[in-house]
């Protein structure tokens, strides 16, 4: 057995039973499997990390991501130790200053955003406000402009003088003319919007990650917060990775700490207590609250649920 090989699978068991390994999906002419880069590693300790995130259920990006930095750490920390994992800003090569000393940061939000309501229209948004959760996000879809500045305008004006912050998904520029506290943006909204209008105008800037990749990348624009998801399997949106699950979670908060952190997907009353312990500031959820026979009641049982 190659030296890297037998490391790999030293990692694989070390994390096993911390919730780390996913099943890997089924490999297809359409759908190959992630490839490891041998030419361009730095050194074996980056394919052992990279190998063994990939027999780990990690996407190759993400593989990629954990090969360099499980290399930073075994020379950083002093040699190899598998019952070690990557969690510093320095094993990552994250930016090395905090959100205070970063001229191009995006506009502060709370540390702890708290339940994070994430509502389909902007009568659910009022619903919330009068059900006092502290955070809650538009999330209307539509083809029609007229119909998408109404809601925004709606959900801003539901907002104003309450204790509710409210962050509107994908819709900037609706979001800046109305007036509202923040938005939301995903991974691919981030090459088509106008990050600097959106920086400059005091907007805060939400941005959904899925992985380490994501998060390292986002981590280049200083945003107000960072959403880590999904979390659990959910029907309400597909995905672009499987469920991370709660390892990933807990090793994730612990790695972006320096941001306001907001876990979402699938998170319910059954999970809400173990997701909250990760260490985010806020947790996201949908159906938990819409899906609720008495949704007022909900927020504050849910509330409940992430203090114990």
């Amino acid at each position: 057995m190659s030296l890297v090989r037998d490391l790999a699978d030293q990692i694989i068991a070390a994390h096993r039973a911390a919730d780390l390994v996913i099943p890997i999906p089924t490999y297809t002419l359409a759908s190959p499997p992630p490839k490891i880069d041998n030419e361009h590693a730095g050194d074996h300790y980056e394919l052992v990390g990279a190998l063994a995130a990939i027999e780990m259920g990690f996407i190759e990006s993400d593989a990629g991501v954990l090969g360099k930095a499980w290399s930073r750490m075994v020379h950083q920390d002093g040699g190899f130790d598998p019952f070690k994992w990557p969690r510093r800003p320095e094993h990552f090569d994250l930016l090395p200053w905090t959100r205070n000393m970063n001229p191009k940061a995006f506009a502060e939000c709370p540390r702890r955003l708290g339940l994070y309501g994430v509502m389909p229209d902007a009568d659910w948004v009022k619903r919330m406000v009068d059900a006092e959760l502290p955070t809650v996000q538009l999330r209307f879809k539509s083809d029609d402009k007229v119909k998408i500045k109404k809601q925004i305008t709606q959900a801003v004006a539901a907002t104003k003088d309450s204790k509710t912050l409210l962050f509107i998904n994908d819709y900037w520029e609706e979001a800046l003319e109305a007036g509202a506290y923040g938005v939301h943006l995903g991974q691919e909204d981030m090459v088509t919007a106008d990050l600097e209008a959106i920086r400059t105008s005091g907007l805060r800037l939400g941005l959904s990650t899925h992985g380490y990749a994501e998060m390292v990348y986002a981590d280049r624009f200083c945003p107000s917060y960072i959403a880590m998801g999904a979390i659990f399997p959910t029907p309400i949106k597909q995905m672009p990775t499987a469920p991370q699950g709660l390892g990933r979670l807990y090793q994730y908060a612990k790695l972006m700490s320096q941001y306001p952190l907001v876990a979402i997907g699938g998170i319910d009353e059954s999970s809400i207590h173990a997701v909250a312990q990760s260490g985010v500031g806020s947790v996201a959820v949908i159906r938990a609250i819409t899906k609720a026979k008495d949704p007022k009641a909900a927020v504050k049982h849910l509330q409940e649920l992430m203090k114990t």
